[in-house]
């Protein structure tokens, strides 16, 4: 047995023993995404010079859309991998589409925005991105014990994501005259 689908049955093993431990897995692996995302946004909304706001909001989107929106579907589209329920033939705890498993598009999303976190500068980013990591990795961990996800899956995601955000920012830092000036 590989170590990948070893872990795999340990995360998974987790499923199926309490109804109070599916419901917690399934809440990180479908419901904390929303409160992340609410999170972030609302920390660019908090954000008192525009012109920073507006960099951070534009750094963020063109970070999205290469990570999630043309990586991602670049290597789903030439490497065919199943999810876990598809491949193992069981029901997991999360309805999910039978789209490739590989990269994650969570993992990939959420990991580009705690990247973002550490790169972005002030005192709200710094004292949350922390909290936000612990939050990513936790709903990462509960993909794979709902079985939506394979370990990999998750781990890859956040390489695309790391990429991305560094494409991404050496593009600005070439192109853009806008510099960000650390907050006191």
């Amino acid at each position: 047995m590989s170590f990948e689908l070893g872990f795999f049955n340990f995360l998974y093993g987790l499923a199926g023993q309490s109804k109070i431990l599916d419901w917690f897995i399934i809440f990180l692996a479908e419901y904390l995404p929303y409160f992340l995302i609410i999170l972030f946004f609302f920390f660019l909304l908090k954000e008192k010079d525009f012109q920073t706001r507006f960099y951070y909001f534009s750094f963020t989107a063109l970070a999205l859309i290469l990570s999630r929106g043309i990586i991602t579907e670049i290597i789903r589209f030439f490497y065919h991998r199943p999810r876990p329920f598809l491949a193992l033939n069981f029901t997991a705890l999360i309805n999910h589409s039978s789209s490739n498993s590989l990269p994650s598009g969570h993992a990939v999303f959420y990991f580009t925005l705690v990247i973002l976190f550490f790169l972005f500068k002030g005192e709200l980013w710094q004292r949350w991105r922390l909290w936000f990591l612990g939050g990513v990795i936790l709903m990462g961990i509960a993909r794979v014990s709902a079985g939506a996800h394979w370990p990999l899956d998750i781990v890859s995601g956040f390489f695309v994501a790391a990429v991305s955000v560094f494409v991404i920012k050496w593009l600005l830092s070439k192109y853009s005259t806008f510099t960000i000036q650390a907050q006191d």
